[in-house]
């Protein structure tokens, strides 16, 4: 019995009633469906009228069982198609066609056989003649967004991104415009990437006064949306506001993951209060930075940063972190030693070591010094060598005794250089730039006059993005593996294990293995040592002061390191400390492992935090959703604009078509109008905005901060070098000279988009 899709449509296609929201089905409309979600079912001898047809309904039943489709091959008979298969994406073999095969890329191959295959018949319709359902992976239907099949851009967005575009919107903003539009990431069928290319190949905000009071009531309304939310605000005897913390749910148990290590900011001043933005920021499983809640403070004081931390203690349940990295500044350092007597706090290394400059170029022979320095502090394997070191170069160059600034860092040196901080465990980072990158997302968001209440909301919207990306990572290392490049067992256990970004670290200390060799051993007591020696290129100018400016030659210099090795426990410890600092196990202590026979890594050298087969309770919670959730008006007036613009995209070449639509939508207007206006619709939004207005009277008041100026900064902006001021302000001239002399193809083309 031939089966029909067009003709039988009901056999094919059941309807349910309920679709689980935690499965998170993918689009099946341009941007967004907020209709039932159909279940396909497919069989052998079903005929479809065209490919696409078929190709379509596919893909369909692809997205909802949670794997990607790809189309295969085809065969054609004098010019005409007649054959055609497609399969899952994860069909084939992975071959190596890198120039590096040592950093091999992700590869989704590992030969599953599923498959559709079709044939056209003399009756001129396709069908289905092979039919594979089974995969050899495992599949995920809350995934399916992400495959590549399943990604589209419509007509009427293309058009809506290119004319952005030249209005001179960002594509972040112009993306993101798409995102709030469809109700979330969620529910929008292509990347920012997709957009971004689209717009490569075709070729600030405020809200106004109100602000405290605002910036409460919006925080009221959160937490009675998510018990999670935390929030506290501190005001003055005057009432005014002070200081301001916050933190939402998934940020509180994201914090029970990865709170080991945290870093803190407070260098970028971004609303019109001049108040810092204060984000604690840590980093996930994919050594992606993710928020752990953020303040705003009107001063930088000690008494300030002991209230700021003492309220994000009291959000995570008074469980401290273990690691701090921080600027250098003694308020902060202060604050630590009174709310978080316990944790190690470290100074941000990148901020001490470009001060050089600044501080030593005054003084005879810099470039010597400098090389020196940065010699002692990076390529010291022990505290006793950087001591012996540092002295060295005091006596060498026995003006820098004199330098407050050095003896400063060196009373302090046990807060910054690497050789005394590797072992404690900090994710391996070493800086607070993790804080800055979370700032400069606020980049073409905010800018310095942006009110309280609007900067909070844009920090939901990083988390969102935030959110996002950990769950693209997510759907990559369920979906993708490094394909392993030695035959040593303990490299496919840890790409069973670990997420993509941690495997690939792994994998290059397993690498780096053949480039060690073990020189010594002592063997005959209960802790074996080994010494194990690297050779390794470095520039001769870190080992010549002489010629500090010869940077291209380079020398080979052995490096060797001491590995202890209980075999009893499997205990091994490393004088690089490589994974006390990073978590992951260096390549001398894989040395040591696979020489006493060892092939599998202990479990407790695989941490929790790098595992990708750990389900964590902050995926499951939602981040609030205040002007993200869709009224049953915007879900209505979204399917009304999918309908009217695949309309549009249809009738517009044809007149008479158009001609006649135009005159039905008006007819539909004044009819829809005119029952609006007796209906009373008017006082149905009078009734609202009395509701909103009773809210904001039942709040307590709380005043404005007032405008203060920041101590030894300019207001609203960074510090920075004197050599990049002088290239914005070089880059601003060259800027403003083309906006004099706009070219006139330019503006032509420009023009012609409206007609002149």
């Amino acid at each position: 019995m031939e089966l029909s899709y067009s003709d039988n449509v009901r056999e094919n296609v059941e309807i349910l009633d309920a679709v689980s929201a935690s499965e998170g089905v993918g689009i099946l409309d341009d941007v967004i469906n907020q209709g039932e979600c159909e279940v396909v079912q497919l069989k052998v001898g079903m005929k479809f009228d065209t490919v696409d047809e078929m190709y379509e309904l596919y893909r369909k039943y692809a997205q909802q069982k949670g794997f990607s489709i790809k189309k295969r091959s085809s065969k054609k008979d004098n010019g005409v198609l007649r054959y055609v298969c497609f399969a899952c994406c994860r069909e084939g073999k992975h071959k190596t066609e890198s120039d590096t095969p040592l950093q091999p890329e992700p590869t989704s191959k590992i030969g599953c056989k599923a498959k559709l295959t079709a044939r056209l018949d003399l009756d001129e319709k396709w069908r289905i003649s092979v039919l594979v359902l089974d995969h050899n992976h495992e599949t995920s239907p809350s995934k399916s967004r992400f495959w590549r099949c399943n990604m589209k851009i419509s007509n009427h967005v293309k058009k809506k991104l290119l004319l952005n575009d030249k209005a001179g919107i960002r594509m972040h903003k112009n993306y993101y415009t798409l995102v709030v539009e469809a109700g979330g990431y969620e529910n929008v069928t292509f990347e920012e990437k997709d957009c971004r290319n689209l717009v490569q190949k075709e070729r600030h905000l405020k809200l106004g006064e109100g602000d405290a009071m605002a910036i409460q009531n919006y925080f009221s309304k959160m937490q009675k949306q998510n018990t999670g939310f935390f929030f506290n605000i501190d005001l003055d005897k005057d009432g005014r506001l002070k200081n301001v913390f916050w933190a939402d749910g998934r940020c509180r148990e994201a914090y029970k993951e990865f709170g080991e290590v945290i870093t803190f900011d407070t260098t970028y001043l971004t609303n019109k209060y001049d108040m810092p933005f204060a984000p604690f920021v840590g980093v996930n499983h994919h050594g992606q930075s993710t928020l752990f809640g953020c303040g705003l403070v009107l001063n930088e004081d000690t008494q300030t940063f002991v209230w700021l931390f003492r309220t994000w203690l009291d959000c995570m349940g008074g469980c401290a972190p273990r690691s701090i990295i921080t600027d250098q500044d003694s308020s902060i350092k202060s604050a630590i030693e009174i709310v978080f007597p316990d944790a190690k706090h470290r100074w941000c290394l990148w901020h001490i070591m470009k001060k050089i400059p600044e501080k030593l170029r005054s003084c005879n022979e810099y470039e010597k010094i400098k090389s020196k320095l940065k010699r002692v502090v990076y390529d010291t394997q022990s505290p006793q060598e950087f001591e012996q070191d540092w002295s060295e170069m005091l006596e060498k160059y026995k003006n820098l005794k004199q330098s407050d600034w050095l003896s400063t860092l060196y009373a302090e040196k046990h807060r910054w250089v690497p050789c005394f901080v590797k072992t404690t465990f900090w994710a391996g980072m070493s800086t607070t730039q993790r804080s800055e990158s979370m700032n400069a997302f606020f980049d073409g968001y905010v800018h310095s006059k942006t009110s309280l209440k609007l900067f909070v909301q844009q920090y939901e919207n990083a988390l969102r993005y935030k959110m996002e990306k950990e769950i693209k990572s997510d759907a990559k290392s369920f979906s993708k593996t490094i394909p392993t490049t030695t035959p040593y067992e303990m490299e496919k256990q840890a790409q069973s294990v670990y997420t993509i970004a941690k495997f690939k670290e792994f994998q290059q200390e397993l690498i780096g293995k053949m480039f060690y060799e073990v020189i010594g051993v002592q063997e005959d007591t209960p802790v074996k040592m080994y010494d194990v020696q690297e050779e390794v290129w470095i520039p001769k100018s870190t080992l010549d002061e002489t010629s500090p400016e010869i940077e291209t030659e380079k020398v080979m210099k052995k490096v060797t390191f001491k590995v202890s090795f209980q075999k009893d426990k499997c205990q091994l410890e490393c004088s690089c400390h490589r994974f006390e600092f990073r978590g992951i196990l260096c390549k001398h202590a894989i040395c040591v492992l696979l020489r006493n026979g060892i092939t599998l890594l202990p479990e407790r050298y695989i941490l929790r935090r790098w595992r990708k087969d750990v389900r964590r309770s902050h995926t499951k919670i939602p981040i609030n959703s205040d002007g993200w959730q869709l009224t049953p008006d915007q879900v209505r007036y979204n399917e009304l604009c999918n309908l009217f613009a695949e309309l549009a995209d249809v009738a517009s070449p044809i007149d008479d078509e158009c001609i006649d639509i135009k005159k039905w939508i008006d007819k539909k207007l004044k009819a829809i109008t005119e029952k609006g206006s007796s209906n009373g619709s008017s006082s149905r939004l009078n009734i609202d905005l009395k509701n909103i207005d009773s809210e904001v009277n039942e709040t307590e008041k709380v005043l404005d901060p007032p405008i203060t100026k920041r101590k030894g900064r300019p207001r609203g902006k960074r510090l920075e070098p004197t050599r990049y001021k002088k290239k914005r302000k070089k880059w601003k001239r060259k800027y403003r000279g083309e906006r004099r002399n706009p070219d006139t193809t330019e503006h032509g083309k420009y023009s012609s988009v409206f007609g002149s």
